[in-house]
């Protein structure tokens, strides 16, 4: 018999089964083809810059200066939304060898010019409706009349459901998607539409996560900090009770507990 103070850990049934396989394990084809389309948003800004240097040096017509705004700011949403015609942007929870994460990284990759340097939404935001109205272009549903303080950071601009009316405070993170380990130490996407309801307003530095839902007239407290595929209403924080809540909800907690001591 083994004596008590073994350092062999101790399991339960419950226990997920050891996994040496990296955090991030991807097939080699995948993992090419991520490099590959890392590649889109030098590509994108270097178009941009060579519309307005060729006009600016003479050796196409000064006429061509409308080029890099449309370049920039109407480029990426129309080629993704025209490829998520045929392959729409993925919703629930997905392994990273996947084909949905391929398709989500694409999306992403569109729209790095942008949460690099967030000044250029920042100059949409100044012209009331320009912001809301170009969410629209990229798929999201945004309402009349929503307010976009300062240092908003949207990072998945077609995963949007805004109703009428909604304020947003300043430094809201909206994150329609979240990488988290399970306790196998995988990483998981997980990735849904926010959805807001009318006649809302997000405080301050709070940050909404993949699927979290606001009801009507709610006011979520700044600096809150949501729980992916959960729901706010009548000023409390409800779950959804769903397959992807509970996913969600086994993810959030196998990344915030300790370790376990071998020896306890």
């Amino acid at each position: 018999m083994p004596a008590a103070s073994s350092a062999e850990p101790v399991t339960t049934p419950s226990d997920p089964p050891p996994d040496d396989r990296p955090v991030f394990d991807v097939p080699v084809a995948q993992r090419l083809s991520m490099v590959v389309l890392g590649f889109i948003p030098i590509l994108h800004a270097g178009s941009v810059l060579a519309a307005l240097a060729l006009p600016l040096t003479g050796v196409i017509p000064g006429a061509f200066l409308w080029s890099p705004p449309v370049l920039l700011y109407l480029a990426p949403p129309i080629v993704c939304r025209l490829v998520g015609l045929w392959i729409p942007v993925p919703d629930g929870t997905f392994e990273t060898s996947s084909r949905e994460f391929l398709h989500w990284w694409f999306h992403a990759q569109w729209q790095v010019v942008f949460n690099r340097f967030p000044a250029l939404e920042e100059i949409l935001r100044m012209v009331p409706g320009l912001y809301s109205q170009w969410l629209r272009l990229w798929g999201s549903e945004v309402g009349t009349l929503v307010y976009w303080s300062s240092g908003v950071t949207l990072l998945d601009r077609s995963c949007l459901n805004v109703g009428d009316r909604v304020i947003f405070g300043a430094g809201v993170v909206l994150s329609p998607h979240n990488l988290s380990p399970d306790a196998a130490r995988r990483i998981k996407l997980l990735i849904a539409p926010i959805r807001i309801g009318s006649d809302t307003m997000i405080g301050g530095a709070a940050v909404l996560t993949p699927g979290f839902q606001v009801a009507a007239e709610e006011l979520v407290p700044a600096f809150y900090r949501a729980m992916p595929f959960s729901r706010w209403r009548d000023g409390r924080r409800r779950r959804d009770g769903g397959a992807d809540w509970a996913t969600a909800a086994a993810l959030m907690s196998a990344r915030s507990e300790p370790p376990a001591d071998p020896e306890s």
